[in-house]
């Protein structure tokens, strides 16, 4: 297994899930490659701590050449981040300076972020197509559908993309429902940061009915307090926590402009004496790791929780989970282990507004061939615009990065539900090519 973007904060939760898979069949040999050697050596040592006693662990090497990281690879997970921190960093700046939201996968942000992100991606895509053409790719790299789409056109349904925020809130809604995780079905659909849970089924019963309709059920998970029971009730749905954006975004912007430091200058700051500390001779690597995670979990989508009264993150909502969308996806795939999983894929038909070759995000039976997108009832009119505005913009980001297009540029940001003038979309794209040096292919 590969994983680009190896010296990210992230990677030992996905080294972590390894550890715990004994079974036939499992990862034995884990390639971490970066731009970045510093960082490489500082996550190479946080997993060679969590790797101490265990049995069997599987074997690291690192490495900053691109191409011997690819070759011959099995799986190769994505979790890159171009222009790093300092860029998510200036993308919030340079948004909330015109006025509109920054945050690194919605607005202005997610759009900034994409046109410096898709051309690496693309990269790699053929690069991965010529040097592990049986490879299967699993993409964790922001905006995660935008760029899982960007790859699937040289790569096909070889590319899954993978996001945490359906997992929590399924397991949210069960949890609060009684119900188990792994025994309820969950009714999800949209895309990627912008989805809606629409039914729970345990033992073929629809429990969402129950939940909508008990103002004290609602208000005992993380989703409730965010958007409010009335508001839950007006959308017969439990929202992905990333629309509170959109149906808040007068307040998400005020409160952001607020803030002493933006999430992307604050985890910038974190990590950066993380990987500071790591470099000390004789540091506890793994032990500064879990302190950090600990405290970027819980400061999460800090302004908010605390624009909406819903307080601090509950303990259960601090574990993660992309990890193990990942390990269970390796598993179906690898050994045949069948399982339902929600997944970034192109959408051959599951959502009928959209077509057959536009990522979404739905639940999926995976086995060794693949993925396969259950069929979904239609949207209501409102989530159907919204889907397919943000669809719009996606398609427009891509265009841009193939072009090089200014105009084009212009036009996705001037045409996202949250940048609320073409004069806006203008100033952005000057502020954004001036900041990142990524972006100067856009003439």
């Amino acid at each position: 297994m590969t994983i680009l973007g190896g010296g990210g904060f992230r990677v030992p939760l996905v080294y972590g899930a390894l550890l715990g898979d004994h079974a036939e069949g499992r990862v034995t040999r884990v390639v971490l490659h970066d731009v970045d050697a510093g960082r490489l050596r500082a996550i190479a040592r946080v997993l060679a701590e969590q790797a101490a006693g265990v049995p069997d662990a599987p074997a690291v090497t690192v490495t900053t050449d691109l191409d011997e990281a690819l070759r011959g690879a099995a799986f190769v997970f994505s979790a890159i981040r171009v222009g790093g921190l300092e860029g998510r960093a200036h993308d919030e700046r340079v948004a909330l300076a015109e006025g509109v939201l920054g945050q690194e996968t919605v607005g202005a942000g997610g759009v900034a972020y994409g046109l410096r992100t898709v051309p690496v991606a693309v990269d790699i895509a053929r690069r991965v197509a010529r040097l592990a053409p049986d490879a299967w790719v699993i993409n964790f790299t922001n905006p995660a559908g935008l760029v899982t789409e960007a790859m699937s056109r040289h790569l096909g349904d070889r590319v899954i993309g993978i996001c945490d925020s359906p997992v929590g809130l399924g397991r949210r809604v069960a949890r609060v429902l009684g119900a188990r995780p792994g025994e309820a079905w969950v009714d999800y659909v949209g895309l990627n940061h912008l989805g809606w849970v629409r039914g729970l089924r345990v033992a073929g019963r629809d429990e969402l009915p129950r939940l909508l309709a008990d103002p004290v059920l609602l208000g005992s998970f993380e989703e409730g307090r965010l958007f409010g029971a009335d508001w839950l009730r007006s959308l017969g749905a439990i929202p992905n926590e990333y629309l509170h954006y959109y149906y808040f975004t007068r307040e998400a912007v005020r409160a952001y402009r607020q803030a002493d430091r933006t999430r992307g200058a604050f985890l910038h700051d974190q990590q950066a004496r993380f990987y500071a500390g790591v470099a000390e001779p004789g540091a506890p690597a793994l032990e500064l790791w879990n302190r950090t995670r600990a405290e970027r979990e819980a400061t999460y989508m800090a302004e908010n929780r605390e624009t909406a009264g819903a307080g601090e993150r509950e303990d259960e909502d601090l574990s993660g989970g992309y990890e193990d969308v990942a390990l269970a996806l390796m598993r179906a795939i690898a050994r045949d282990e069948r399982a339902t999983l929600i997944l970034n894929v192109r959408n051959r038909g599951t959502l009928s507004p959209l077509d057959g070759d536009a990522v979404i995000e739905v639940p999926c039976l995976v086995d060794a061939s693949g993925t396969h997108p259950v069929s979904v009832d239609p949207l209501p009119d409102h989530a159907t615009g919204l889907v397919c505005a943000v669809k719009a913009v996606e398609r427009e980001v891509l265009a841009a990065a193939r072009s090089g297009s200014r105009a084009t540029a212009v036009k996705a940001f001037a045409l996202h539900p949250l940048v609320d003038s073409v004069n806006v979309a203008r100033r952005l794209v000057d502020g954004y090519t001036a900041v990142h040096p990524g972006l100067a292919y856009l003439g």
